[in-house]
């Protein structure tokens, strides 16, 4: 589960799940959210890998959304599907998605970069509590 919040002239994500590969299962829903809008516009059509290396739980997501962020930059891929492993020396994910059509997809927001800024891991009660800002 996830909320994307107003901070400033960004936009914030916290994101409350039960395991941390969940947990980064859902920071990537809300980063696609951020930038498409509503993922049900986004097929689920290709099927891209993302290896992240390390152990630290808040450079793992911020390295992570930074891949996404990426695709969509680079190759203008939007993602809606998310599954991720976390293994002990660092995540394996898949999305599903397809490249950016601009004749059917509505873009939300240009998110310019996942900031360093409030960027947090954190056990909760429920069991990991993340929260990023992007740059729009």
């Amino acid at each position: 589960m996830f909320e994307v919040f107003e901070h400033t002239a960004d936009l914030g994500v916290r994101v409350e799940a039960s395991s941390f590969a969940e947990l980064l299962a859902d920071a990537a829903s809300g980063l696609s959210t951020v930038i498409a809008g509503d993922l049900d516009q986004v097929r689920p059509e290709v099927v891209e890998t993302f290896a992240v290396p390390g152990s630290d739980p808040a450079w793992l997501l911020f390295d992570f959304l930074g891949e996404l962020h990426a695709a969509f930059e680079l190759r203008r891929m939007l993602f809606r599907d998310f599954a991720v492993t976390v293994t002990d020396d660092g995540i394996q994910a898949t999305a599903r998605g397809e490249r950016y059509d601009p004749a059917r997809h509505v873009l939300a927001h240009e998110v310019k970069a996942i900031t360093q800024h409030e960027l947090s891991v954190e056990r909760s009660a429920a069991g990991v509590l993340a929260t990023f800002i992007v740059d729009i």
